[in-house]
């Protein structure tokens, strides 16, 4: 039998399984600029602004999207690499991430 499946064991109990951490598929532009698409897609008519193409690695995604919510005043959320911001006010979140010193480009209509 081998160890590395095992969930339970009569003389210890439970066995915890170590977590692996998700490997992030963050979505990086050649040109290196930050893109703002919005997106009403199963939000039941709500729509949301996204900022991709923010490389995790290089900027806390948690701090910069709490910055964000706060200076827009509205909420949001970070998945998947991807900052959501409710609300549909792109220009005023251009300049703000242009402010932290993002290249950023408007996608999408």
């Amino acid at each position: 039998m081998s160890d590395s499946n095992l969930v339970y064991s009569t003389e210890t109990g439970r066995i915890k399984q170590p977590k692996e951490a998700p490997e992030l598929d963050v979505k990086l532009f050649k040109d290196g600029a930050v893109r703002i698409e919005r997106q009403t897609k199963g939000r039941k008519g709500k729509g949301v602004m996204l900022v991709v193409g923010i490389d995790p690695s290089a900027h806390d995604l948690k701090k910069l999207a709490k910055t964000l919510k706060s200076k827009m005043g509205q909420g949001g959320a970070v998945k998947d690499g991807i900052i959501e911001i409710q609300g549909d006010d792109r220009d005023k979140l251009k300049g703000l991430l242009e402010q932290q010193g993002f290249k950023v480009k408007i996608a999408g209509g």
